[in-house]
């Protein structure tokens, strides 16, 4: 990150010191120094998303909690496409900065911006039109399908501020800072918590209060963050690094979009899922929202050691330097490894303690759902080291500028999820729903990892094709 190093940008490392040139250094420690505020602010997030379920499900009822999670998936499918489009816009923005190229860092992030203008503004209009025939064509129960539709009503509503928010931390992990977005996920967090109590506890809204409190608190974490994007003075930009740059955009529609088709097809598997868990019943689904909010908290950690690798990836891969590559892999996999072992044992330990915060004990179904919900907990558990592998081989491959191989891995764990969730169930009927998310990391995690391995080597050979034709070259004197 030659920029960090002269002239005014120099300045802002040496006075916030939250820039992080990952070109040089340990990579083990870099790597885990840039992801712990992201696993706290990951953790953060979970725990305002933890508290709606919550606060849904202890002080409105087990319908209000099915609700909730039969909106999982169809919400997701707004969700994830959006994060992940901004996180492609990102590895453009990481290897520009790997690259010390100050001009194009502002005018991919002003490109990245206007992008996700258009497209968050485009989603918030569309998509409220369209949720009642969605939770329709997911069969969902009649008894939660009022309250699913005003969440996710809201939730689709608030889709640009999501994507705003999403976008700036983007942009300042992309400059190693993974303490800004950590800082403003702990005020969404507290301000989520005391929203929740005032609009669902207090004023009675129900779960379109707990919407309204999620979107109200990714605000306050977007503004927070855009205020610390403006004390960067790389990011210090003018009139004409906002003006339309057709090829830019290009560029970072090229890295985005096949990262947010992939999750697409990742969502789709999920909505065939929901349609599966609704033929159960509201029990059944409230079991599995129970536990899906827990494995919120199984993948965060992942989450957090992905966006450290592609972090660390696209800036070496901008510079050039192979080697630090592949140090940099073994170092996100011996971490990745540790903390998903730690956390299973966690969850095996004491997750039906953990459901209990979900499930209240004062409903006649509670330990029919805690039975349900425990039993899927432990098998996704077991089987968490997988996970971990998928999101660092994933994010390596994206912080390398490959967009396209994370798209097909994106298909495979639909077709992996699909086909188990129709499979199983006809041979042990709703348990066999319990291993669809196992089926489908190990799908995606069997297209990645090659990959990644392919890529290294082709940088390799190319290098070396380049260093030898350097000294076999003849120039005239």
């Amino acid at each position: 990150m030659r920029f960090l190093h002269k002239g005014k940008a120099s300045s802002h490392k040496e006075s916030t010191g939250r820039a992080k040139d990952m070109t040089k250094g340990n990579p083990t420690g870099l790597i885990f120094s840039f992801a712990l505020p992201l696993i706290l602010g990951n953790l953060g997030q979970q725990l305002y998303m933890i508290t709606d379920t919550m606060i849904v499900g202890q002080g409105v009822g087990l319908k209000a909690l099915a609700s909730l999670g039969a909106t999982d998936w169809i919400y997701w499918l707004v969700l994830w496409p959006v994060q992940f489009l901004t996180q492609g816009f990102a590895v453009l923005i990481t290897q520009n900065i790997g690259e010390g190229n100050e001009k194009n860092i502002k005018k991919s992030i002003a490109m990245s911006a206007l992008l996700c203008l258009a497209v968050g503004a485009l989603v918030s209009v569309l998509f409220p039109l369209l949720a009642k025939p969605l939770l329709g064509l997911l069969k969902t129960p009649a008894d939660i399908f009022d309250g699913a539709y005003s969440y996710v009503t809201v939730m689709y509503a608030g889709t640009l501020i999501v994507m705003a928010y999403n976008m700036a931390s983007a942009v300042l992990r992309a400059f190693g800072d993974g303490k800004t977005p950590l800082l403003g996920m702990i005020i969404a967090a507290v301000l989520n918590i005391g929203l929740d109590l005032l609009l669902v506890m207090e004023f009675r809204w129900g779960i379109t209060g707990a919407a309204a409190a999620t979107i109200f608190s990714q605000l306050a974490a977007f503004l927070y963050c855009l205020f610390m994007i403006g004390k960067i003075p790389a990011v210090n930009m003018k009139r004409e690094d906002w003006k339309l740059d057709v090829s830019v955009a290009k560029q970072l529609l090229k890295l985005g979009t096949p990262l947010a088709l992939s999750h697409v097809a990742i969502v789709i598997g999920g909505i065939i899922l929901q349609f599966v868990i609704n033929g159960f019943g509201s029990l059944f689904i409230a079991a599995f929202t129970a536990t899906n909010k827990l494995y919120g908290l199984l993948e965060s950690t992942a989450i957090s050691f992905g966006f450290a690798t592609a972090t660390y990836m696209g800036q070496n891969w901008g510079a050039g330097n192979l080697e630090r590559i592949r140090m940099g892999m073994r170092s996100a996999m011996k971490l990745a490894a540790v903390f998903s072992v730690s956390i299973s044992l966690l969850m095996l330990a004491f997750g039906k303690n953990l459901l209990l915060l979900f499930i209240s004990s004062a409903n006649e179904d509670a330990p029919r759902v805690l039975e349900l919900a425990y039993q899927y907990l432990v098998i996704m558990s077991v089987t968490l080291m997988i996970l971990y592998i998928l999101h660092v081989y994933r994010s390596a491959i994206q912080g390398m500028g490959n967009t396209i191989v994370p798209m097909i891995a994106g298909i495979m764990e639909c077709v992996g999820r699909i086909s188990v969730a129709l499979l199983l169930t006809r041979v042990m009927g709703e348990y066999g729903l319990f291993f669809a998310e196992s089926a489908a990391w190990l799908g995606s995690a069997a297209c990645v990892m090659p990959a990644y391995y392919f890529m290294v080597r082709g940088r390799a050979l190319a290098g070396g094709k380049e260093e030898r034709a350097v000294k076999t070259c003849t120039c005239p004197r």
